[in-house]
């Protein structure tokens, strides 16, 4: 959409010129400034002017960035590159974690927007893993839900998309079941939906449909599934299942009490990524984090420093191997657990002495 390729080296050349030794204020390379600047613009839908204001830059100056992200490939319809902060982010997250792959999108100028930042990054990731003859498993939330602006939309042969959780009696475009039908649609593919309410009033009711055989060839197909997305949701007012009204702001002081820090296809988890004892988990009808396990490769999409716990409880309940964040929460993953590697290490230099 974006790829216009003439004149790249002069192109370059005015970008260098216009910053001096390739710096950007003398601290940040012009080449990660372009990067920053490509995604303020193109994804996070900042004018010239507040990029401008942002990167401290004039706005002439942002006008031949962009222009230069153009015309040296950066952008498409997508942006493929990585700045050297966004490299060493996703390098540190797959080693302190064993993932196969990070993604790790620039921090948002905006809070607001950091579920567009990664989702977008999330639907491009996606995008590209899909080959025929696949089964993805998908989840829901508002970062889901944005994931579908970054997917490239394309015929796939036999692929087959599950919803991983029940859907909503009052309809809205972030419905489990709407997300899991706007994947299909775009790819051509056959979509396998949970029928039921996400929360029923009971565990007896809940029982009482997974014994159905419908839904039992469902839960077969999740846990077979080739991939899967999901999201994470941290124990704050304004998550999904709270704004939306799935379940009342007062379960928020219980489930914190049973030791719950964010939720994962609706099952409340606590730090070490096990389901805490709570009356809201015993009433859901989702795909639990134990069936993800057994996914052949599942990919945790969410952002905000604010969601480091529910994030890395997360990646231990469901054993993800693949992580698709911003800076903020990948600089708070990996400040943490450098603490509890230290933490951990001192206990045994107290048993050496």
């Amino acid at each position: 959409m974006l790829a216009e390729a003439p004149e790249t080296a002069r192109q370059g050349a005015l970008v260098e010129d216009a910053f001096g030794a390739g710096l950007v204020q003398g601290e940040m390379p012009v080449a990660e400034a372009k990067v920053r600047a490509a995604w303020l613009y193109y994804v996070e839908g900042l004018t010239q002017e507040q990029i401008a204001e942002a990167l401290g830059l004039s706005r002439i100056k942002v006008i031949r960035m962009l222009a230069a992200a153009r015309s040296e490939g950066l952008v498409k319809i997508r942006i493929d590159a990585r700045s050297a902060r966004q490299a060493g982010l996703e390098r540190g997250l797959v080693t302190a974690f064993g993932l196969k792959e990070a993604v790790v999108v620039p921090a948002a100028r905006d809070a607001a927007s950091v579920s567009a930042l990664v989702g977008y990054a999330a639907g491009l990731w996606l995008s590209d893993k899909l080959t025929d003859n696949m089964s993805l498993a998908v989840g829901w939330g508002q970062t889901l839900h944005l994931a579908l602006r970054g997917m490239q939309p394309r015929q796939v042969e036999a692929m087959s998309v599950v919803s991983l959780l029940g859907g909503l009696t009052h309809s809205r475009s972030i419905n489990p079941s709407a997300v899991a039908r706007r994947v299909a649609d775009m790819f051509g593919a056959d979509c396998f939906q949970l029928t039921a309410p996400v929360f029923v009033s009971n565990a007896e009711i809940r029982d009482a449909l997974w014994r159905e055989p419908t839904l039992r060839d469902l839960l077969d197909r999740a846990r077979a599934a080739d991939v899967a997305l999901v999201s994470v949701g941290d124990l704050v007012p304004d998550s999904t299942l709270f704004r939306e009204g799935l379940l009342p702001q007062s379960d928020l002081a219980g489930l914190r009490k049973a030791g719950a820090v964010g939720d994962l296809v609706c099952h409340f988890i606590d730090a070490e990524g096990e389901l805490v004892d709570h009356p809201v988990n015993r009433r859901i009808m989702a795909v639990s984090p134990a069936d993800l396990r057994g996914i052949g490769l599942v990919a945790i999409a969410a952002g905000g420093a604010h969601k480091e716990h529910a994030i890395r409880a997360a990646l231990r309940a469901s054993a993800a191997k693949v992580l698709i964040t911003d800076e903020g929460a990948a600089e708070a993953l990996l400040a943490g657990s450098g603490k509890q590697a230290a933490e951990g290490a001192e206990p045994e230099r107290r048993h050496g002495q």
